[in-house]
């Protein structure tokens, strides 16, 4: 009732809405900064919610608490003084790119959160964040993370116009640009996918080299000679390695209306935490021993989760190299009464393990468990490389 209540009298916010963004004053990024301090070496209480098994933080955690930034900062750049409530929805749209400088993130440790806006369209914010921890009497870096949010109307149905954003010196040129470059790049990523092209003339070597090197072949007598012979469907494993079939992990949720947001909807921070998790511990059951995340990268919020839906997670090695374990967890609901499937989001995360892991081998071209996710998992992992 709570919630239905809070949405009645959001609709009459309609009104307080910009019809231009010209209408709305420009900001400037220092308006948006925020610091936040997470006190796990000050109070010790609240170090049990982020504690693992490895006595280090919790990374799902930490991906929740990013989230949740992100969308403050939002409300900080778009605030209007003479407003007592904003009338935007801000939602978590894309997490670009989260990379971490650090394996392991102390328990006991104060953490620092900061983030500004960095680069705005017209309805959408890019917001760069920043994780610290203190050692030493200094905060030293743990990872910089940058996200996309949406504003949309008080009821989170159309989207909605956001202040402006004016840089102030060079470097912040620079930051400003740095965002529209991200945001092209994201649409040539797009164009270029998998589902929309067919694969390069070299990745089409890579798959057709895989196929080649797993092909069953055999002597066979007959009459008296020995005849060679390859079958398409008789398959051999190659030494240290796995098939593709072999290296996932499934999982599913109940989303309770504990873990919702102000719009009754689940929240994308416990999405998040949730993927990881089976990420983390798909990438532990092929490498064999304890993964470190790496990088997290092209999270897309495609539809909302609502409470009540049977949340699907399906964890899928896609390609390894070396210590390095490239996963992809895939989400969709579940609706019990029209019995139909819709995904959420795919999520892309980079581990790296403490022992060489062994290489992920695609079995087929098409079905199940096809060349197009290896390739697809290759194609990730180049960028995050690249990116670090």
């Amino acid at each position: 009732r709570d919630h239905v209540q809070a949405m009645q009298e959001r609709k009459a916010l309609h009104t307080l809405l910009a019809k231009r963004q010209e209408d709305l004053p420009p900001r400037r990024m220092k308006d948006s900064y925020l610091e936040v301090i997470l006190p796990l070496g000050s109070q010790p209480q609240i170090r049990e919610k982020y504690l693992n098994v490895y006595n280090s933080v919790r990374f799902g955690r930490i991906l929740e608490d990013l989230d949740s930034l992100g969308v403050l900062i939002c409300y900080t750049h778009t605030k209007q003084e003479a407003q007592p409530r904003s009338p935007l929805s801000i939602v978590t749209a894309l997490v670009d790119k989260i990379n971490l400088r650090k394996k392991v993130v102390h328990p006991d440790c104060d953490i620092k959160f900061t983030g500004n806006v960095s680069w705005v369209g017209k309805t959408s914010m890019e917001v760069k964040m920043h994780m610290l921890q203190l050692h030493d009497g200094d905060y030293c870096p743990v990872l910089d993370a940058t996200f996309v949010m949406v504003a949309r109307d008080p009821e989170n149905k159309r989207p909605a116009f956001v202040n402006p954003l004016i840089p102030e010196s060079p470097e912040e040129e620079e930051i400003f640009k740095q965002g529209e470059m991200n945001k092209l790049k994201r649409i040539d990523f797009s164009t270029a996918s998998l589902l929309k092209m067919a694969p390069t003339a070299e990745e089409r070597n890579i798959v057709h080299d895989i196929f080649l090197n797993t092909l069953d072949t055999r002597q066979e007598r007959e009459g008296g000679m020995e005849e060679k012979t390859v079958s398409f469907r008789s398959r051999v494993l190659p030494p240290n390695s796995v098939w593709m079939e072999d290296a996932k992990l499934k999982g599913l949720q109940i989303c309770h209306p504990q873990e919702r947001n102000i719009f009754n909807r689940i929240f994308g921070g416990f999405l998040m935490r949730k993927a990881f998790e089976l990420g983390w511990a798909t990438a532990c059951s092929c490498g064999g021993s304890r993964p470190f995340i790496v990088s997290v990268d092209d999270i897309m919020f495609q539809r909302p989760v609502e409470v009540g839906s049977l949340l699907l997670l399906s964890g899928q090695v896609c390609y390894t190299e070396k210590n390095y374990i490239q996963v992809r967890v895939h989400s969709e609901v579940y609706d019990a009464d029209t019995r139909e499937h819709h995904t959420t989001n795919i999520f892309h995360f980079t581990f790296i393990s403490e022992n060489e892991v062994p290489r992920v081998v695609p079995k087929t071209y098409g079905g199940k468990y096809p060349s197009m996710l290896y390739l697809d998992g290759k194609r990730h992992f180049a960028a995050t490389m690249k990116e670090i």
